[in-house]
């Protein structure tokens, strides 16, 4: 049970010692629901699996510390927990503004009302349950005004600190740049400790788990200084995700040495070169499609996503919706996600196409005999409902979208 929590083991531990085990299993569920919900409601809040952990932390601890101070009202315990006062510090590292945290507290609030209201009317005596439900309701209330409170509070006083510390005045200057603001280079630079003037190549890494900020920064000053970098610039975004940028000697595709592995947690995606503030903008920005690409893609992405390798694949899947229909619509049957059948198929259509229709090389490619590359092509042709050589470039994409994010395009069985 405690494997699932996101709270810490002291947490849980001492909300086990007052409620018991069964309790506890409910309240994480309950946690896990409305960090879901918040996260849907307020995009800002998302960004992953690490921002999703953080928040979880908040709402699942927040639960707990309830739940022991509606039967315990009289253990000394704050209404606010470690794990939400980490989860205030990271929003304003995150840039999330007081209004969109306040809102997520009352969405919280609401969740968690509605599951303690549900659970009181299951389980108590229909003869006290109105009277039960009422002091509940009433309870819940006290407790998240006070919650309320010590968030704010500091989360005004983590602002202040935030603000006032060199690192904020470099994610401002990087900010500024990324918008578009007119700026002097020269003094942005120095704020930066890194020079504007040079040919950048952009960086963004993130890890699913939160905390990895000090790991993120030294895999992407090796991915980076590996590809010939000089000098590097590093801003977190929270505690699981990243900015980089290197110098490079030039705009030509850099030439990549041996880099030390990346941890299986943790992806890196990168943008093509750029001189100056205009490349420092364009390559981020790069590299930011780069990372949207593999995070749709999932466990399908490779360590590093490279914009050079997947530019096309990028901007057809700028609009997935539109993507997930176009995939639909040209593949057919060929579109089930559900099938090892069909996948093999579409594998081995790939094949075909960009083996300019050679089942040798196809069959050579893939290990397979030339047989069963040429029952697998007549196949898909079956199920296609037309030849390849027919919509040849509409195919070609579909497939490569396909291959690329799997189910974020592809639908389940027709």
């Amino acid at each position: 049970m405690t494997s699932a929590a996101a709270s810490s083991p002291a947490t849980i531990a001492e909300t086990i010692s007052h409620v018991g085990e069964s309790p506890v299993c409910w309240a994480i569920e309950v946690g896990r629901e409305m960090a879901t919900t918040i996260t849907r409601e307020i995009p800002a809040f998302g960004g992953g699996e690490g921002p999703f952990q953080i928040l979880r932390k908040g709402t699942e601890s927040s639960t707990l510390r309830a739940m022991v101070l509606l039967a315990f009202p009289d253990v000394q315990l704050s209404p606010i927990t470690e794990e939400a006062l980490e989860g205030d510090r990271e929003f304003v590292r995150r840039g999330i503004a007081l209004d969109k945290v306040l809102r997520g507290i009352r969405l919280g609030h609401a969740g968690m009302a509605q599951a303690f209201l549900t659970a009181c009317e299951a389980l108590v005596d229909p003869d006290r349950v109105a009277d039960e439900m009422k002091a509940v309701s009433e309870d819940l209330f006290g407790y998240i005004d006070a919650f309320s409170g010590s968030m704010v509070t500091e989360f005004l006083a983590e602002r202040d600190r935030w603000i006032t510390s060199a690192a904020a005045a470099r994610a401002e200057t990087v900010n500024q740049i990324l918008a578009g603001d007119e700026l002097e280079v020269r003094a942005a630079s120095s704020v930066l400790g890194y020079d504007l003037d040079r040919c950048h190549l952009a960086l963004v890494a993130w890890a699913n788990s939160p905390g990895e900020v000090s790991a993120l920064e030294r895999i992407a000053e090796a991915q980076l200084r590996a590809r010939g970098a000089t000098a590097t610039l590093a801003v977190p975004i929270g505690s699981s995700a990243l900015w980089a940028w290197g110098t490079i000697a030039n705009d030509a595709d850099p030439a990549t040495l041996p880099a030390p592995p990346i941890h299986a947690d943790i992806r890196i995606a990168l943008g093509l070169p750029g001189r100056g503030v205009d490349g420092f903008r364009r390559s981020h920005e790069q590299a930011t499609r780069a990372e949207r690409l593999a995070r749709l893609a999932g466990d399908r992405a490779a360590p590093v996503t490279s914009y050079a390798e997947i530019s096309a694949i990028a901007l057809l899947a700028e609009d997935i919706d539109s993507a997930r229909n176009f995939v639909e619509r040209e593949l057919g049957p060929l579109a089930d996600s559900t099938s090892q059948v069909t996948a093999a198929l579409r594998e081995t259509l790939l094949q075909y196409l960009e083996q300019e229709r050679s089942i040798s090389t196809v069959a050579t490619h893939l290990h397979l005999a030339r047989g069963t590359v040429a029952y697998r092509v007549k196949k898909a042709e079956a199920m296609l409902g037309h030849e390849v050589g027919q919509r040849r470039f509409e195919l070609h994409a579909a497939l490569l979208l396909a291959q690329a994010l799997g189910d974020a395009v592809l639908p389940g069985p027709r």
